[in-house]
């Protein structure tokens, strides 16, 4: 358990340290890693003063920011256990916006093996490869698991 908490609060701190300083807007919503392996990757983003928007509720851009870290996320841990130098960027972001998100967002990616293969095929190929990802978005202490929103995102990766 002591581990587990541990762990979640390095990668906390290694994703905060990376966003500092290649992406500072999205440090200011202060994303939190609530569990990352090769499969799942949760990342919650704190309803707040930053996050809200008019309605009380969380702005749409900073749940495209959560889509985009629990698929970069994901990203950066497959690319970090892989030893090689890849890169990656998003090609497309689609979005459906089911309910208000009056709370905590978390946002969950359940598909690590894809990430996982696809940056091995540009590892072999040398050339650029695509794979989408689907993300949900949740308010556990509101609604359980049912998504508020739901993301899907394609990640385009290159050898470097």
């Amino acid at each position: 358990m002591l581990e587990n908490i541990l762990n979640q609060l390095k990668q906390t701190l290694q994703l905060q340290a990376f966003t500092l300083f290649k992406i500072p807007i999205l440090f200011l919503v202060q994303p939190k890693i609530i569990r990352v392996d090769q499969k799942y990757c949760e990342v919650m983003i704190p309803l707040n003063f930053l996050t809200k928007n008019h309605v009380g509720s969380m702005y749409f851009g900073v749940l495209a920011m959560g889509a985009d870290l629990a698929g970069g996320t994901f990203v950066l841990d497959a690319i970090k256990r892989s030893g090689k130098k890849v890169g990656f960027i998003f090609k497309d972001f689609t979005a459906d916006f089911l309910k208000r998100p009056e709370d905590n967002v978390h946002f969950i990616c359940e598909e690590g093996d894809k990430v996982k293969k696809v940056i091995q095929q540009t590892i072999r190929t040398k050339k650029r490869a695509n794979t989408t990802v689907n993300i949900s978005a949740t308010t556990p202490d509101l609604s359980g698991s049912e998504p508020v929103a739901k993301f899907t995102l394609t990640i385009s990766v290159k050898v470097q």
